[in-house]
This record gives structure tokens, C-alpha cells and sequence, in this order.
């Protein structure tokens, strides 16, 4: 079972029960129920995932590791056996087939390949960081994460981890934590393109400073509200009469607002919407060609390159 889970839940049993006897003040409480969200949602589990409980509670291990006290076998990490000779040359094959399977983007049969290998020796920095690889191409950008952080504890000078761990933090728009293990993945290979690349895309985004009304990746509809040329043009569209007709047809109880009461609107309707919608663009790029620029740039993401990093050891 996942240690990381584990602590997890020790830890959101713990803050569960400082809730229900802690004493603690509305606002202090509030701050910890946000806590409790947070740690659910990075690692997946709830306080009632009860399969993951271990047998004391997180005050107990602490008052047992501060007072020296003999901590319960079964709490300890099992100490591991090095792989045979031959698990180590099968655990080879099946990276290597991981491999040929990553070439022809068959990335649902590497994850496979590469899971095997690891059964046969979780002790290689390399099948994780292969499999997270897999996993990105899959969009599994939270497995890559973990499997990058496994090949990390493996081995904390293996710089391909950390710059597979950027992308994947890139991908979940996580670019603080991308930029630092940038930085890291060149710490250990500065010469790396790729790497430089990524951590200016990844610096960039942060620079933008998206909107609080919106996430990553969102329009900043507050920077549109306060736009003049924006609100301008967009009055304009609210008064041409063929906009006020459709609107106020379905303002006044859902029916069509050009055609028969109680019916869907008819492809005339729709025509004449999408006329207006068209009239609106062509307006706003003849007027203020700068907002319609502001706005493609919004919608253009930038993603980091994978490209020296897709080869597979």
C-alpha cells in the first residue's frame, strides 16, 4: 500500500480529530477544514478510507519517535531484497519492450511493460521515470508525479526525473513547483536544451498572472470588463436588434424567440445569431485589432517541449 497515502490519512485523521475536541477558534477551524480539502485532493483519500488506517494514531507514533520508545514492527518499512539475477534481466526485457511500445505511442502497453518491471525490481530509478513518461502521454499527470517522486527517492541525482516531474507539474499549470525542479533538473545537467526551454516557458506563465477570477489557462474576463474597446464593442452587439430579439425571447419563458411558441429555436434563429456573432468579430478586429491579439494570446498556450526527453533509457 502507498506509504505516502498512509500519512496522508494519518494526517487528515489528526486534523479531523483537532476539529471535534481541539478547542480551536471559528477562523482557526476554517483553516483547517481547507487543510483537510487540500490533502484530499493531492493524494486522493478521504477520512473515510479507513483500509488505510495504521494501528496508532499520528499523535501516538510521534509520542513513541520523541520519547525513543521501540516503534511497532508492522509500521516500519519492510526491509527489501535485492532482485535475482534473473528478475534484474527480465525487469530489463520488459523496459525494453516498454520501450519499443513508447516508439510506435502505444503508451497504454508500456505503462504495462514498465509496471512489470518494476515488480521485479522496485529499486530502478529508471523504469519510474519511464513509466511517467508513459503516463503523460496518457494525460495521467498526477501518476507521472508520483512515479517521478519514487525515481527521485531512488536515486535524488538522476536529473531526468526532475525534468519529467516539470513537465508533469507544467501540465496540471502547477508552474511554481515545475520551475523548481527545472532548476534542479539543470543543476544536474546544465547543458540540457531542453530543460532551459522549459523552465523559461514554465517562469513565463508565472509571469502572466492570470486573473483571480478565472484558473490557469482561463480567459481574464475582469482584464475584459475593464477593456473600453471591449465593452464598447460588446454594447454595440447587446443593441443590435436581432441579438435583443433572440434575448428577449428567451428572457420571457423559453420560447422561440423567432418562430412558434413552445418550440426549439430553427435553424433561421441560429443562422441569424451566428450572423451577429460574425458581424460582432469582424467589428472588433477592424476597430481594435490590438484586443483581438490580447485575446488570441490568451487562448495560445504554450506547452513545454518533451523533445530531448522522450528518448527512454
Amino acid at each position: 500500500m502507498d506509504n505516502k497515502k498512509r500519512l496522508a490519512y494519518a494526517i487528515i485523521q489528526f486534523l479531523h480529530d483537532q476539529l471535534r475536541h481541539g478547542g480551536l477558534s471559528s477562523d482557526a477551524q476554517e483553516s483547517l477544514e481547507v487543510a483537510i480539502q487540500c490533502l484530499e485532493t493531492a493524494f486522493g483519500v478521504t477520512v473515510e478510507d479507513s483500509d488505510l488506517a495504521l494501528p496508532q494514531t499520528l499523535p501516538e507514533i510521534f509520542e513513541a519517535a520523541a520519547t525513543g520508545k521501540e516503534m511497532p514492527q508492522d509500521l516500519r518499512s519492510p526491509a527489501r531484497t535485492p532482485p535475482s539475477e534473473e528478475d534484474s534481466a527480465e525487469a530489463e526485457r520488459l523496459k525494453t519492450e516498454g520501450n519499443e511500445q513508447m516508439k510506435v505511442e502505444n503508451f497504454e502497453a508500456a505503462v504495462h511493460f514498465y509496471g512489470k518491471a518494476i515488480e521485479l525490481n522496485p529499486a530502478n530509478a529508471v523504469y519510474f521515470c519511464n513509466r511517467a513518461a508513459a503516463y503523460s502521454k496518457l494525460g495521467n499527470y498526477a501518476g507521472a508525479v508520483q512515479d517521478c517522486e519514487r525515481a527521485i527517492c531512488i536515486d535524488p541525482a538522476y536529473s531526468k526525473a526532475y525534468g519529467r516531474m516539470g513537465l508533469a507539474l507544467s501540465s496540471l499549470n502547477k508552474h511554481v513547483e515545475a520551475v523548481a525542479y527545472y532548476k534542479k533538473a539543470l543543476e544536474l545537467d546544465p547543458d540540457n536544451e531542453t530543460y532551459k526551454s522549459n523552465l523559461k516557458i514554465a517562469e513565463l506563465k508565472l509571469r502572466e498572472a492570470p486573473s483571480p477570477t478565472g484558473g490557469a489557462g482561463s480567459f481574464d474576463i475582469a482584464g475584459l470588463l475593464n477593456n473600453p474597446g471591449f465593452m464598447t464593442m460588446a454594447s454595440s452587439l447587446m443593441n443590435n436588434p436581432q441579438i435583443q430579439q433572440l434575448m428577449s425571447g428567451m428572457i420571457s419563458g423559453g420560447h422561440n424567440p423567432l418562430g412558434t411558441p413552445g418550440t426549439s429555436p430553427s435553424q433561421n434563429d441560429l443562422a441569424s445569431l451566428i450572423q451577429a456573432g460574425q458581424q460582432f468579430a469582424q467589428q472588433m478586429q477592424q476597430q481594435n485589432p490590438e484586443l483581438i491579439e490580447q485575446l488570441r494570446s490568451q487562448i495560445r498556450s504554450r506547452t513545454p517541449s518533451a523533445s530531448n526527453d522522450e528518448q527512454q533509457e
